[in-house]
């Protein structure tokens, strides 16, 4: 698959998201932070991971972990497919800027949503950790959820939860663990 290129946001609010399908809903995440998307295959698994951490790929002599999204947001593992494919973000965390990848069912299309078509999260409702969810956008007559990536894919708490060793997701002040 080619790579994406990340673009500024244009004036007037208006940002670009990449829409993806994970377990049958539309998910968007912006652009930005996107390095490329790739097929998903040689996916080396890695013993004692949390169940999220699907494995890891070698992308250019780089060892890049893999995460399952479903996993992550407490769901059944994701089945792959001829669409599933990984994609590539750049993660900023304490010690630096990482790659990540994402398993995803498949990837629909990079779109332009203005800000004022993006309505505040959620708290409740919605599947998944609250503060996972950047907003909703309506795309099409429909909610998009629109993810908080560096909420999702925080280094700091997936090393603890590896730590941890059980995979799960920690309930925050006020939520029930997953």
């Amino acid at each position: 698959m080619n790579a994406l290129v990340a673009t500024e946001p244009k004036v007037g609010g208006e940002a670009q998201y990449l829409t993806f399908v994970l377990g049958g809903e539309m998910f968007a995440m912006d652009i930005l932070g996107i390095k490329e998307i790739i097929e998903y295959g040689n996916l080396t698994t890695v013993p004692m991971m949390p169940a999220f951490v699907r494995g890891v790929i070698n992308l250019r002599g780089a060892v890049v972990p893999v995460v399952d999204l479903a996993v992550r947001f407490g769901r059944p593992s994701t089945p792959v497919n001829k669409r599933s494919c990984i994609v590539i973000l750049e993660v900023h965390g304490e010690e630096g800027v990482q790659d990540i990848g994402v398993l995803v069912d498949a990837v629909s299309a990079v779109l332009s949503i203005p800000a004022a078509d993006i309505e505040p999260a959620p708290s409740f409702g919605a599947g998944i950790r609250a503060d996972f969810i950047g907003g909703m956008a309506k795309v099409d007559g429909r909610f998009v959820i629109v993810l908080s990536i560096e909420r999702v894919l925080s280094v700091e708490e997936m090393a603890l939860l590896s730590q941890a060793g059980d995979g799960k997701t920690p309930a925050r002040e006020g939520e029930f663990a997953q």
